[in-house]
């Protein structure tokens, strides 16, 4: 049994259920039943079409509990003519799958474990295990988000019975995009790679929808993903992107990640995912640390907070304007922002050391660290703090 082939077949068949009139819950259990047949029957030969294979069951499956069940009565006029098995189309209704597990009435958390099981063809285990929590509570979790998505377009009741019209898109792309850059950065745990996992929805979101934004998402994840070897040492610790070994990143993804950002931008469509890869792809195309064009980083953030004014960029921008124009630079930068956000103590104790004041370094860096909610990051700011504490030790007179 081909499980890869069966995970990529969920979303069109889902979708293609939805489109008909399903409501989302119902069909994802159709879809479930219909798999379950697939990996009894299948074994004995593959069906020509395994995706109309797959509708035509599940389509079964969904009207058996429809007309089992009394209390939906009122959806029998769906009954009145069942598609005969053929081909199907899968690009758009995939589409529209992303933008319904990505609806704005959904919350964050749910509407990534809602993609990954819908879109990404997980079970609920998988999902479970990778954001650590139980089986039980991701279940929960997801039975809520099919309850609120089912309904939500074009419904059956609206249309009239038995009919087939397109059921109308929920959100955004930019809602879809944000939804898969946070299943990208929950990185790998247990035994799902959610990283892989989000660069695989997004190769299949970006066959599926021509937008600048979704091939500048990709690019990014790619360039991201290329460094993920030299992230971390032998013994677990992180490894600051200075100081990573540069042999170890992964060249050919950097080169498709590059490729794909430049046929975005030539389209002049300019969006924040498109930016932040520009800068990635910078940092990617440098020989070594020292070599790194600060000065077009710099550029690439002032575009960035133009299309965003977030202080998260800014923060990062300070940084760059350090690299680029001296450590003080960089500190009257950062003077501009709020001192309470995320990684400000950090950002500031890397730029204070740099500017040669290693007692305020090392206070900050022991700050960042009582505030870091990352293991690794916390660890490796409490080595910070401890190597520039035993260098100020050595130099005081004895």
């Amino acid at each position: 049994m081909d499980e890869a082939l069966l995970r990529s077949l969920i979303p069109g068949v889902l979708a293609v259920l939805v489109r008909r009139g399903a409501d989302f819950a119902a069909a994802e259990d159709a879809v479930q039943d219909a798999l379950v047949e697939a990996v009894r029957v299948w074994p004995a030969g593959l069906p020509r079409d395994a995706k109309g294979w797959l509708v035509t069951v599940a389509w079964r499956k969904f009207l058996d509990a429809t007309r089992a069940d009394t209390a939906r009565r009122r959806r029998e006029g769906l009954v009145d003519e069942e598609p005969a098995p053929g081909p199907v189309p899968a690009v758009d209704d995939t589409l529209q799958l992303y933008f319904l597990c990505a609806h704005p009435s959904l919350t964050p958390s749910s509407a990534v474990a809602l993609t990954l099981r819908a879109v990404g063809g997980l079970t609920t285990r998988q999902i479970a295990e990778a954001y650590l929590v139980p089986e039980a509570t991701m279940a929960q979790r997801i039975s809520r988000a099919k309850r609120t998505v089912s309904g939500i377009g074009t419904s059956p009741a609206r249309r009239g019975p038995g009919a087939r019209g397109r059921f109308d898109r929920p959100g955004d792309v930019a809602t879809v995009l944000r939804v898969l850059y946070l299943v990208f950065n929950e990185g790998y745990s247990g035994d799902l790679d959610l990283a892989a996992e989000a660069i695989r929805l997004t190769r299949q979101l970006a066959a599926a929808i021509d937008h600048p934004e979704v091939a500048g998402l990709l690019a990014l994840m790619l360039l991201h993903h290329a460094r993920r070897a030299a992230r971390t040492a032998p013994d677990g610790s992180l490894v600051p992107l200075a100081e990573q070994d540069r042999g170890r990143w992964d060249t050919d993804a950097i080169a498709e990640g590059v490729e794909i950002l430049q046929a975005a931008l030539a389209r002049d469509r300019l969006g924040e995912f498109q930016a932040q890869a520009a800068i990635a792809a910078l940092h990617a195309d440098a020989p070594t640390a020292e070599e790194t064009d600060w000065v077009q980083i710099v550029e690439w953030y002032d575009e960035l907070a133009g299309l965003t004014d977030s202080p998260v960029v800014r923060l990062n921008r300070a940084v760059a304007v350090g690299e680029a124009d001296g450590a003080r630079a960089g500190l009257a930068a950062l003077a501009e922002l709020d001192d309470s956000l995320p990684r400000y103590a950090a950002v500031a104790a890397h730029l204070h050391e740099r500017a040669g004041d290693l007692t305020t370094a090392a206070r900050l860096y022991a700050e960042a660290a009582r505030k870091a909610t990352d293991v690794l990051e916390r660890d490796h700011l409490t080595r910070q703090a401890a190597r520039l504490n035993t260098r100020l030790d050595a130099d005081r007179p004895r």
